[in-house]
């Protein structure tokens, strides 16, 4: 059975989402044929002012309604440390757990195989931050391949800086258990343990 070209043009552009296969694009599109039209236009609406609505911190490049955002506004943040993640999400994540500090948003990370070099992340604006009473700077990229090179680019990059380098704790999570552990995982918790 063929579908009608709008149900099939929609599923197309859900599976290009992230995280989004065949089956999902496909309940999404049926979901959204069946809900009232008044929320299909308040979704469609969202989606057009998606871009025309935020802007990218002219300073850490986190994503928010104004620039400089409102992180670097923030009169009572710590600007003496500066957490480097990968995205923005990363960003909100980090808010929940109190840190006070201040962001810098690489917007990825290093990936020779997909062609993403130094050049394609906000690693320049970063040092230009680093002369101004920047006392620390914590590595908070993801424990992935990519991830760690990327650590260690940046670590080597602002080495000449006089700034410490730290990197966020890695290992197991609250509730794991040691023999559901892979090595890579046990060997950073072991070497990340600190006084109890």
């Amino acid at each position: 059975m063929r579908l009608p070209q709008a149900l099939q043009d929609l599923i197309e552009a859900f599976e290009r989402l992230p995280g989004i296969g065949p089956k999902t694009a496909q309940r999404l599109t049926f979901y959204l044929l069946a809900v009232p039209q008044s929320e299909l236009t308040i979704l469609g609406n969202s989606i057009l002012k998606l871009k025309d609505s935020t802007k990218l911190c002219s300073i850490c490049f986190n994503v928010d309604e104004s620039s400089p955002c409102q992180v670097c506004r923030d009169d009572k943040r710590d600007k003496s440390t500066i957490c480097v993640v990968e995205s923005p999400l990363n960003v909100l994540a980090l808010e929940k757990t109190g840190y006070r500090g201040l962001y810098h948003v690489l917007h990825g990370h290093l990936a020779p195989l997909n062609n993403i070099g130094p050049e394609d992340l906000f690693l320049k604006p970063l040092l230009t931050r680093l002369p101004g009473g920047v006392k620390e700077v914590i590595l908070a990229t993801n424990p992935s391949m990519e991830g760690e090179a990327t650590a260690m680019y940046i670590k080597k990059l602002i080495e000449t800086y006089p700034v410490k380098v730290t990197r966020i704790g890695q290992g197991l999570p609250i509730g794991g258990d040691l023999e559901y552990a892979d090595e890579r995982t046990l060997t950073q918790a072991l070497e990340g343990r600190r006084g109890y």
